[in-house]
């Protein structure tokens, strides 16, 4: 587990980089992803925080001519564990020690592959809409 330690202007300068394209691709690591899933999900119902994600990276790899890079299951996969994690959160916490939470529960990027094989996972069906994992349930 990573020690993340977030500020709230470090959590909205992270949102507002990837919502306005500002920051550099090579600067939008894992815990930034998680950081914007947190954000977007303590403002808004898990299906706009969906949208909002997708929207958001879309709009960010288009800017970068990035293409191929996106996938809706890997996507949906990180905001459900992350409104799983938030759940489990006392709600009265600050988004500061929310954040903080969720990074350190989730840092780890590889989660991902215990629920999925690489092949299912970088299947067209899951490149484009939601995939069920096929080596351990999402309970």
């Amino acid at each position: 587990m990573t020690k993340a330690v977030f500020s709230e202007d470090e959590i909205a300068a992270i949102v507002r980089g990837l919502e306005s394209c500002t920051t550099a691709v090579t600067d939008f690591p894992h815990r930034s992803h998680l950081v914007v899933a947190t954000w977007y999900l303590s403002n808004a119902t898990v299906l706009e925080a969906q949208q909002k994600m997708r929207a958001s990276i879309l709009r960010f790899l288009d800017h970068y001519q990035i293409e191929g890079k996106y996938n809706e299951t890997i996507t949906l996969f990180w905001i459900i564990l992350v409104a799983r994690h938030l759940r489990t959160l006392d709600p009265s916490l600050s988004l500061v020690a929310r954040t903080n939470s969720v990074v350190e529960a989730l840092s780890d990027s590889r989660l991902l592959f215990e629920y999925y094989s690489k092949e299912l996972l970088w299947s067209e069906q899951a490149l484009h809409e939601w995939v069920e994992p096929d080596l351990k349930a999402l309970d």
